[in-house]
């Protein structure tokens, strides 16, 4: 299972992009200020007159423009001030997004422990968002002393309303038995309402339950399924694992071209299984020319998390010319994210 970090602001940049319609509560049901035929600057100079009058919706709005440079330039101190304005006034959009500047120290000086206020102000609003971040806080002991029994309450709210983060982090729980009775059918039940909005962890937790047949018959056509989701979405475990079930042909058709495609994807994401599978599969010539230099290459970038690859890549290099042992060298040294050679 994937260990998740709270500090990691990609999850922040995540979870806000999916706030709205999935259980965020995040969108107004009005703006402040009707646009009409007005321009972005007019726009923006009444709403601002509205925000400084006192108007909590206006405030929120022009803290959410400044936040993400929405017809001005970005400008995350003001988007604080503002949310903070509408925070007091009782606006759980600006309690959560508040929190969320304080986890992430954007436009304030991080402070987890004011992060934790702001989220319990929108969580008792029955701000999904909020709960299910209230629910990483207390799983990972950040602002408040870690306590995974809180954490899944919070979780369990956040599921509740639909939030497909909280409902997966709630079905890991249950697979694993932190901080709830561990039930494999009630965690497959959490994935797979996550799964439904899309959620590639989910996904990727749905496959790995039908491979192994933990919770469910095992079944490997649908494990392939979901991992094809997973995948689908960029998620670099569930591409390794596509890859494997191709050359094994296990849930599909054996097809070494689509497994070398599949550890290929989630190589370039520096995932060393895929990264040393390629590396194999360049030494044996299967699905692709056979290719020592492109072999070594991969071998040694997956020797940063794996001795076995160490040892792959020391063999393979005593096969090798000078000449190739320097070409193999200098491309791994020369590799950056997100590049397949």
């Amino acid at each position: 299972m994937k260990e998740e970090s709270i500090f990691l602001l990609a999850i922040a940049a995540f979870v806000m992009c999916n706030l709205v319609g999935t259980g965020g509560n995040l969108a107004m049901a009005e703006p402040a200020v009707q646009a009409n035929n007005l321009t972005p600057a007019a726009k923006f100079a009444e709403i601002k007159r509205k925000a400084e009058s006192g108007n909590s919706d206006a405030q929120f709005e022009l803290g959410g423009m400044y936040n993400y440079g929405d017809g001005i330039p970005k400008d995350t101190a003001k988007a604080a001030e503002w949310f903070q304005k509408a925070a007091v006034q009782g606006d759980a959009g600006a309690q959560f997004m508040l929190g969320l500047a304080y986890t992430g120290g954007d436009g304030v000086l991080k402070d987890e422990a004011k992060a934790v206020k702001w989220f319990q102000e929108a969580a008792a609003q029955e701000f999904a968002g909020a709960q299910y971040f209230l629910g990483l806080f207390y799983a990972s002991g950040s602002g408040v002393p870690k306590d995974v029994a809180k954490a899944a309450d919070w979780f369990q709210k956040a599921a509740a309303q639909g939030q497909p983060n909280a409902q997966y982090n709630l079905g890991r729980m249950y697979h694993t038995g932190a901080g709830v009775p561990k039930d494999e059918s009630k965690a497959m039940a959490w994935y797979q309402k996550a799964a439904a909005s899309d959620d590639a962890d989910a996904q990727y937790s749905l496959g790995l339950m039908y491979i192994t047949g933990k919770g469910v018959p095992k079944d490997a056509t649908k494990a392939a399924e979901w991992f094809q989701k997973a995948a689908a979405s960029d998620d670099a475990d569930a591409q390794y694992s596509l890859g494997v079930m191709y050359i094994k042909g296990e849930g599909v058709p054996k097809d070494e071209s689509k497994a070398m495609a599949w550890y290929q994807k989630a190589a370039a994401q520096g995932h060393a299984d895929a990264q040393f599978n390629l590396g194999v599969m360049y030494v044996n010539g299967e699905g692709v020319p056979k290719d020592m230099v492109r072999a070594y290459a991969w071998l040694t970038l997956a020797t940063a998390k794996s001795d076995d690859a160490k040892k792959a890549r020391d063999f393979v290099g005593t096969m090798m010319t000078p000449t190739q042992l320097a070409k193999g060298r200098r491309i791994s040294s020369g590799w950056k994210m997100g590049i397949i050679f």
